[in-house]
């Protein structure tokens, strides 16, 4: 009775719910957990070849030649706040507050700003002569970082439709609900870059 209760109140609280599924969870969310574990094996393959290939590169500069340490930790730093600035809109909306919008609109403004940063990134490293076709190293690199990039683009992409829809229905348990499975997919992309980050970043950094 205590199971059937709670949701219960989850359906009433999230009207997008269906209480008769067989795991008491929205198929959005199922759909949401099942492409995130697909992308988990994905991201695993593309670090997995990065490291393969790490230190084998006969042309062009060296990771710990190129990379600026103090300012992707800026931008990791950046990234991490904007995961803060979705659960501070989920737990307003979640209480029927508007102010919820506002905090969806800083983490676009976080997620941009780190965009940005990795669009500058990679420009200052063209100019140093690390390209997709120029080693082992620049590939590798490009399309793991890059694959990152997209998704984090893809986010704030949804992220702006979401608010846009938002400002329209207002802070419903509808929208809530849309909110927090969309949140799942940036906290993914969030936990992804700390992998990047310290595995191609930090170590790579070393001489």
């Amino acid at each position: 009775m205590e199971d059937a209760s709670t949701t219960h109140e989850a359906s009433h609280h999230y009207p997008g719910i269906n209480p008769e599924t067989s795991t008491g969870i929205d198929h959005r969310k199922m759909l949401m957990w099942a492409f995130l574990g697909s992308d988990c094996l994905f991201f695993g393959s593309l670090v997995a070849t990065y490291l393969v290939y790490y230190g084998r590169s006969k042309q062009g500069p060296t990771p710990h030649e190129i990379f600026n340490i103090p300012f992707t930790s800026v931008s990791t730093f950046v990234l991490l706040m904007s995961s803060l600035a979705i659960v501070l809109a989920l737990a307003n909306l979640q209480r029927g507050s508007r102010r919820g919008l506002a905090w969806l609109g800083v983490t676009v403004f976080l997620g941009t700003w780190f965009v940005a940063g990795q669009g500058y990134e990679f420009s200052s490293f063209v100019s140093e002569g690390l390209t997709i076709p120029g080693s082992l190293f620049g590939s590798t690199f490009y399309v793991l970082t890059g694959f990152h990039g997209a998704h984090v683009t893809i986010g704030l992409l949804w992220l702006m439709g979401l608010i846009g829809k938002g400002l329209k229905t207002g802070a419903t348990p509808e929208f809530a609900y849309n909110v927090e499975y969309m949140s799942l997919y940036w906290h993914f992309v969030d936990v992804v870059w700390i992998v990047i980050f310290t595995v191609v970043y930090l170590i790579g950094a070393a001489p």
